[in-house]
């Protein structure tokens, strides 16, 4: 990699001096200038002026050259690049958020993107999030985009803004105060039990060994579809028939599939399973202990339940890829892999549990989030147990 020269220059403007610094390149190859104005103390000579300028340019170009240097003038592209860069040296941002937030610059940068960082005013972002919400914004449906994703813009943006702000620029956010667009959610497409249990005939029947596994579990507990791929060996208590989720399995289109852990710290959690999905795990324990003996040196004991040919863990999607074709094949209705867990969370809503214990099962961070996602389900029992009231009391009214 070519090393950047930081080479500067000094010009005279009014009583002061602009001092510039050529900074490498931008993602699109135009060349990054970063500005200061030094204005010289009264009474100074003009040689001593001309040496202190001097001195100024050198320790600016030492300024820039220790970056991330950043200035009021540097436009928002730029400053967004530094910032994700900061952000996968540090760490401190999981892989795939770093990419969720990588597939924001398009837009965004056609957006703002050319702006200088201190020009950015509120209704360029609130204009910004509008569009969004217009049809046609989400390009595989022609629909609106969803009010999640364009919090995941407006996300986007104030993080750029608070990286300038632990790099000493002090601006005001334009963010605050901007609204996202509330766009009606898609119903969600789960299979009703009559097609569940048509679906698990289908399933013990037809499936292959490794996802008649897997959907037994997706069914009969509310795991992510992440936090299945993730099951080793040791996350399975035979004897008291809990699972444990500890990681999660997923695909980064950087790096391929990696480990990492549950989306929330509730998503660390044990869940006491029936005995159907033990036996099924038990089943498949076997035949990877066969699969483990026939292959030698060539198998690769990576502890997981969900495996390739070799031991290595199963591609992230696979689970996707193989439900479509099922679905096709048996000519019955296709749902999603994450509907399942959804089927999970509505049954136990229909057979008594209250949001607590729902929420944690599922694994949110809080409660508030199980109830906005299933309103309807509680709604439908709180229903169910008036009319259960009401008929128990047997009260004629109006008769």
């Amino acid at each position: 990699m070519k090393e950047v020269d930081f080479i500067g220059r000094y010009e005279k403007r009014g009583k002061g001096y602009r001092l510039k610094v050529y900074n490498g390149y931008d993602a699109n190859h135009n060349q990054i200038v970063e500005t200061k104005t030094w204005i010289p103390d009264s009474g100074m000579t003009e040689k001593q002026i001309i040496k202190e300028v001097e001195r100024q340019l050198v320790l600016f170009e030492e300024e820039v050259k220790n970056g991330p240097y950043v200035s009021a003038n540097i436009k928002f592209e730029t400053m967004a690049e530094k910032f994700l860069e900061q952000a996968a040296l540090e760490g401190n941002l999981k892989q795939l958020t770093i990419e969720r937030l990588k597939d924001c610059r398009e837009r965004t940068y056609k957006a703002i993107g050319h702006l200088r960082l201190d020009r950015i005013t509120t209704a360029h972002i609130q204009n910004f999030i509008n569009s969004l919400a217009q049809d046609g914004a989400n390009k595989q449906t022609g629909k609106k985009l969803s009010t999640k994703t364009q919090k995941l813009y407006l996300g986007f943006i104030s993080d750029v803004y608070k990286f300038a702000a632990r790099n000493n620029l002090f601006l005001n956010n334009p963010c605050k105060g901007v609204n996202t667009i509330k766009v009606p959610k898609k119903e969600i497409n789960v299979y009703n039990v009559e097609e569940m249990q048509n679906f698990l005939n289908l399933l013990c029947e037809k499936a292959p060994l490794k996802y008649k596994v897997f959907f037994i579990i997706a069914v009969f507990t509310s795991f992510r579809k992440a936090e299945i791929m993730g099951l080793e060996w040791e996350d399975i208590d035979f004897e008291n028939n809990v699972i444990t989720i500890g990681r999660i399995s997923v695909y980064s289109k950087e790096q391929g599939t990696i480990t990492g852990t549950p989306k929330t710290k509730k998503g660390f959690r044990s869940l006491k399973v029936p005995d159907v999905v033990i036996n099924a795990i038990l089943e498949l324990k076997e035949e990877q202990d066969k699969m483990k003996s026939k292959l030698g040196d060539r198998w690769n004991d990576t502890g997981r339940l969900f495996i390739a040919w070799n031991g290595n863990p199963m591609g992230p999607d696979t689970p996707r890829h193989w439900l479509e074709k099922f679905c096709e094949q048996e000519k019955i209705r296709h749902v999603n892999v994450h509907s399942f867990r959804h089927f999970n969370a509505s049954a136990l809503i229909e057979y008594g549990c209250n949001v607590n214990q729902v929420s944690t099962s599922l694994g949110h961070a809080q409660t508030s989030t199980t109830l906005n996602i299933y309103t309807h389900c509680f709604d439908k029992v709180l229903a169910k147990s008036s009319e259960a009231l009401s008929d128990s009391l047997n009260l004629n009214v109006g008769g």
